[in-house]
């Protein structure tokens, strides 16, 4: 399980974050500076090699006249990732493991293979903050018959105005939502139960689309909102 480490970080993950969210085709503007990010929640995925740390991390953006909410999962590694100088979010400096090179975890292949197993039920989602320990607060439907068989680590990766998609050979698809705004899934008001698993049923977004995990976060007012985060599409797109 995820080990959390209470150190500094130089720069601190929202400074890289505000640094790299105006080059994203998602991100909605604000003021005429840099976005200015508060950290609103998230959770953590972990490595089964202990090498990769996986993070959903969810910020807003307070400098436009109204606050943004975005999801900017990161994969933070001890070296760089062959062929994925495109995804590099930056490099920070961390008090305990020392330099850390952050990717847009969308491109990583430990998200891409964490991701499903999440919605499947076969991992769980840990605290963003404290070590070895569940978020009972995320969780995840998976209306499939059997495992997914996408393999979504050598997937094309494509940025939306408002969702990141990662599309297997076979046409399947994990979308990532960026924008988030809180709105009833299949699992929204469920309790976390083991390891997070929801009911069978339920409404579904799309065609095709058999699971998703959504989480809350903080709104302005101190109060939380829910939404969901990510789904999956088995299968081509219906024509």
């Amino acid at each position: 399980m995820a080990v959390i480490h209470h150190t500094t970080l130089t720069p601190t993950k929202p400074e890289l974050l505000a640094a790299w969210l105006p080059s994203r085709p998602w991100y909605r503007g604000g003021g005429d500076g840099a976005p200015r990010l508060i950290r609103a929640g998230g959770f953590r995925l972990d490595d089964p090699a202990g090498e990769v740390g996986v993070e959903f991390v969810i910020v807003r953006d307070t400098s436009g006249a109204e606050p943004v909410t975005y999801l900017a999962p990161l994969a933070y590694r001890g070296a760089p990732l062959d062929g994925a100088e495109h995804a590099l979010v930056g490099t920070l400096e961390h008090g305990v493991l020392g330099r850390r090179w952050v990717y847009d975890a969308c491109h990583d292949p430990v998200f891409a293979a964490q991701v499903p197993a999440l919605i499947e039920g076969r991992v769980r989602a840990q605290a963003q903050s404290v070590s070895h320990t569940p978020d009972d607060d995320v969780v995840r439907a998976y209306r499939g018959t059997g495992p997914l068989a996408a393999d979504f680590g050598s997937a094309v990766v494509t940025d939306h105005r408002d969702r990141t998609e990662l599309t297997a050979a076979d046409g399947s698809a994990l979308r990532v939502r960026r924008v988030l705004s809180p709105g009833a899934g299949p699992g929204s008001g469920a309790p976390a139960g083991d390891g997070g698993a929801v009911g069978d049923g339920g409404a579904v977004g799309e065609v095709g689309e058999v699971g998703e995990v959504e989480a809350s976060w903080e709104e302005p007012d101190g109060g939380r909102e829910r939404g969901v985060l990510v789904t999956v599409r088995t299968g081509p797109p219906a024509s």
